[in-house]
């Protein structure tokens, strides 16, 4: 077995309009009983995540708040990895009528058009935080969180090499840690970037992850080939990098 666990994001991948179907479920609990782990990346706050998705607890851990919280479902124990938002800032965003605002142990959320004003809030207090995109989403993180740093911590918990994982995502958030992973995964409805940067291509959401879990339970990917926007040669899969 090359490939020892299976990363996804949650939104526009795993789910569908918040939602994960019953095939898409079963595709997960698969990847489990071949003796695989399973990691959630998302950029949802654990509540909110367990208002769309009280089945997160099939994966192993949860890293959550666009990387800024680790959690083990098994024994209900979180981890923050990141500081708390300044509330100086939480401040600021209120001053300048910053709609709708939610804020999370260390993530602080908006929507578009709000950057700019998010990023004069940051700039004015003279604080170390950055501005992250998702689809008409914003979210603000200390500068060294992402969901690559926040995929490394559940991996070193799990005793799990980056070059053993496969990922799957959609959207801007995504990108680094996909290209933390042995191999990256766009689904269909993906942003251009993130398809031409992957390795493979597949199904829209939920069925892309159906895709993914057969053919790693399977094959352990042996028959995926690398997108052709690699520039690679055809023989060659996710195993051989």
């Amino acid at each position: 077995m090359y490939f020892r666990a299976l990363a996804t994001d949650y939104d526009d991948t795993l789910a569908h309009s918040s939602r994960v179907e019953p095939a898409t479920l079963r595709a997960l609990q698969s990847i489990k009983e071949s003796g695989r782990h399973l990691v959630l990346v998302t950029g949802r706050t654990l509540p909110d995540l367990q208002s769309v998705f009280p089945q997160f607890g099939i994966f192993d851990l949860v890293v959550a708040e666009n990387g800024a919280l680790l959690f083990d479902p098994t024994k209900k124990e979180q981890t923050l990895l990141a500081a708390p938002p300044p509330e100086s800032f939480l401040r600021k965003l209120e001053q300048l009528h910053v709609t709708p605002l939610s804020v999370g142990q260390a993530i602080v959320a908006t929507r578009e058009p709000n950057e700019a004003a998010v990023s004069a809030a940051i700039g004015d207090l003279g604080l170390a935080l950055h501005v992250v995109f998702n689809k008409g989403a914003i979210m603000v993180l200390p500068s060294n969180i992402n969901k690559a740093t926040g995929l490394k911590a559940a991996l070193t918990r799990l005793g799990i090499a980056a070059r053993n994982v496969v990922g799957i995502g959609d959207a801007e958030n995504d990108s680094e840690f996909l290209a933390l992973c042995g191999c990256a995964v766009a689904v269909d409805n993906a942003i251009p970037a993130l398809k031409e940067a992957a390795d493979w291509v597949t199904f829209a959401e939920g069925r892309g992850v159906e895709e993914v879990a057969r053919l790693l339970v399977h094959h352990d990917l042996h028959t995926v080939q690398f997108s052709v926007a690699k520039a690679l040669s055809p023989s060659e899969n996710c195993e051989s990098r």
